[in-house]
């Protein structure tokens, strides 16, 4: 794969991490009386940081990092958060969106890891970012059927 098509890959999943940031920061201040807002904060920090991973990445291989989200990303909280003017705000709510925004997240590092045209050394860091998108995917899949159960 040539370096640009390493970029554009590099570049989409960073601008996707960044939505899962705003994501997570705008569910932590809904949570329903902070009960989850710690949780989220943290996905937010290690999202932050795998963001930051990709975006060094492409510097490293001359491009231009990505540095903000996406308009679809953008679309989607504002939905949610007029979505929730009318809603009670509760937690279970609130994980469901946050569980549909992390399969989301999930699919799109999963395709691109299933690329065999990505570099060895890009390659290494979006596995590397990947394991925070899981791990919280993991663990948010499994509040989701705590509050259901």
């Amino acid at each position: 794969m040539a370096t640009s098509d390493d970029i554009a890959t590099l570049n989409s999943l960073t601008t996707t991490t960044i939505d899962c940031v705003k994501g997570f920061e705008e569910a932590a201040e809904d949570s329903n009386a902070g009960s989850y807002g710690p949780m989220f904060r943290e996905f937010a920090t290690e999202r932050r940081a795998a963001a930051a991973m990709l975006q060094e990445q492409v510097r490293r291989l001359g491009g231009e990092p990505a540095d903000s989200g996406s308009i679809a990303g953008a679309a989607h909280r504002a939905f949610v958060d007029f979505r929730q003017i009318f809603s009670t705000r509760d937690d279970k709510a609130i994980v469901e969106e946050v569980e549909r925004g992390e399969d989301h997240i999930k699919e799109k590092y999963q395709t691109a890891l299933s690329s065999a045209d990505l570099e060895p050394e890009s390659r290494a860091v979006v596995e590397r970012a990947y394991q925070s998108v899981r791990a919280g995917h993991d663990r948010v899949s499994a509040l989701k059927h705590q509050l259901t159960a």
